[in-house]
């Protein structure tokens, strides 16, 4: 199901940039929008033709505005085709000055993604730092994308392909450049990968299919693959996923991806992830109404997030010791699913009733994150297209992020400094007051104001719920919540790097996060 498909990405020098004709039919350099009008920004263009196409800009109508992507014929005595020019949006002060990182990596998206049909690009972009040109590289690799695993055969040959190589201006030394690039190439993979998983249909994606492909793509990874079925889930107590999955004739799966650093295992950091993997979501008995049933194959978006992490970390061999857990179901109502007012006990022992069979997630989500935090890493985190109240409070783009304080900002530093978008919430303890249950330890719905912080407290009660009382006062596992319900699947049309569909969103703020945590270990 996985495309292998995956851009070449080079560097190379305004010098080389000037004889790429004949490997490149495009060149690609950006525009700013200022008070003052468009602006050009640094680029390799020989400075007769940088003024006159700066004095033509507005005469072509661009105004450098984010997203706008204007073609003209190449200049002369630059051997390209075609030019390109990308808006980077409004900045302030000096040209190029006030750009910011992710400016530039949608600015290049944007292009690239317009260029498709076109087999190779240079990008004329700024890139005179490490981070000016992994953000170049990163915006051009993560829109290089297309999925069409499920058209015909005709429909797929006539499909224009996604651009294949992208080379980076650069005066940056090959030795610099080469694990700049490298590292924009694994990421962008791993994006790549999530996407295809979430744009991948239930017909074909369920738990047994899933976790073999998980399977497949690990083996050339040092990440070693646990898979317990329904009967090992029967026999573990893992409550949750088998009763979640119970209605459905594809039975529940629950898959460990554990990757170990071969140099300093045993004092690396062990972070742990848990994904929620709910291939299709119908919402069991309490059913979904129809039109909300459309993007539920998208449900399953956290488990593949969790997968590509962890198949990145052990690609850049971070010295980080990452363990995923993938909590895979389908939710489908049947004569044997679980019913609202049923009562069931999460692996560890609590018990939750479950008043609501379309808040699912949470529940298969428990049982990971007891499972996880048994091990006692240093930290846990979850991701999940959780709740719809996600949306109603951040919007679509936006990631909502809840747990352990320090944790939790942790994260947000990440995704800023990845370009993706996140916002700290809290935890009110009122909300944990509304999951009260008369007959169990838990119910699974609670207070429907602040959605998206109830579901947090639900799963705030799983956080080392396998260990002893004194043992987690000790230590407790630092523990947040990555709610991705919007976020991970673009409804609308596709956006400088971000194409319609599945986004792969958090992959780059949890590979940033690990980085983090590895450069710790690095300093001490």
């Amino acid at each position: 199901m996985i495309n292998d498909f995956s851009p070449v990405l080079t560097a190379v020098s305004q010098t080389q940039s000037q004889h790429r004709s004949q490997t490149s039919a495009a060149l690609v350099i950006g525009v700013s929008s200022t008070d003052d009008g468009p602006v050009l920004l640094p680029n390799p263009l020989p400075a007769a033709g940088a003024r006159a196409l700066a004095d033509s800009l507005e005469a072509l109508g661009v105004t450098g505005a984010a997203d706008e992507v204007v073609r003209i014929p190449g200049l002369d005595p630059l051997p390209f085709p075609l030019l390109v020019l990308t808006g980077v949006g409004k900045i302030t002060g000096e040209p190029g000055a006030g750009v910011s990182h992710e400016a530039l990596r949608r600015a290049a998206g944007a292009a690239v993604r317009q260029l498709s049909g076109t087999p190779t690009v240079t990008l004329g972009l700024p890139a005179e730092t490490p981070e000016l040109l992994a953000a170049v590289a990163e915006g051009a690799a993560l829109a290089a994308y297309s999925f069409t695993a499920f058209r015909s055969a005709d429909a797929r040959q006539k499909a224009k392909n996604p651009v294949e190589g992208a080379a980076v201006v650069t005066s940056l030394k090959p030795k610099v450049t080469g694990p700049v690039l490298k590292r924009a190439a694994a990421v962008a993979r791993a994006v790549r990968a999530t996407r295809d998983l979430v744009n991948t249909p239930p017909s074909h994606l369920f738990p047994a299919s899933f976790a073999e492909e998980v399977t497949h793509t690990m083996q050339p990874l040092a990440v070693k693959v646990t898979v317990w079925d329904e009967k090992r889930l029967e026999k573990d107590g893992f409550g949750g996923l088998l009763n979640v999955g119970m209605g459905s004739s594809r039975p529940p799966r629950l898959v460990k991806l554990e990757y170990t650093p071969a140099k300093g295992g045993r004092r690396a950091p062990h972070v742990a992830l848990v994904g929620k993997g709910i291939t299709f979501d119908s919402g069991g008995l309490s059913l979904k109404p129809p039109t909300s049933m459309t993007t539920m194959k998208s449900d399953m978006a956290g488990a593949a997030t969790v997968a590509s992490v962890v198949a990145a970390a052990a690609e850049l061999e971070l010295p980080v010791k990452v363990t995923g857990w993938l909590c895979m179901a389908e939710n489908m109502p049947s004569a044997t699913a679980q019913r609202p007012s049923d009562v069931i006990t999460i692996y560890g022992g609590k018990t939750v009733e479950v008043m609501n069979t379309d808040a699912e997630g949470r529940l298969v989500l428990a049982d990971g994150l007891v499972a996880a935090t048994d091990e006692i890493p240093d930290a846990v985190i979850d991701v999940a297209t959780l709740t719809g109240a996600q949306m109603i409070a951040l919007g679509s783009r936006t990631t909502g992020v809840m747990g352990t304080e320090a944790l939790r900002d942790e994260l947000v530093s990440a995704s800023d400094a990845s370009g993706e978008a996140a916002w700290a919430m809290p935890i009110p303890e009122n909300q944990r007051a509304s999951l009260d249950s008369s007959i169990a330890d838990i119910s699974n719905v609670g207070d429907r104001f602040g959605g998206m912080l109830t579901a947090a407290a639900f799963l705030r009660d799983f956080v080392d719920a396998g260990r002893a009382p004194a043992e987690v006062k000790e230590t407790p596992t630092p523990w947040a919540h990555l709610d991705i319900a919007g976020p991970s699947f673009n409804e609308s049309g596709a956006y400088g790097y971000t194409p319609k569909d599945a986004t792969g969103v958090m992959v780059r703020t949890l590979v940033t996060y690990l980085e983090g945590r590895a450069d710790e270990t690095r300093t001490k």
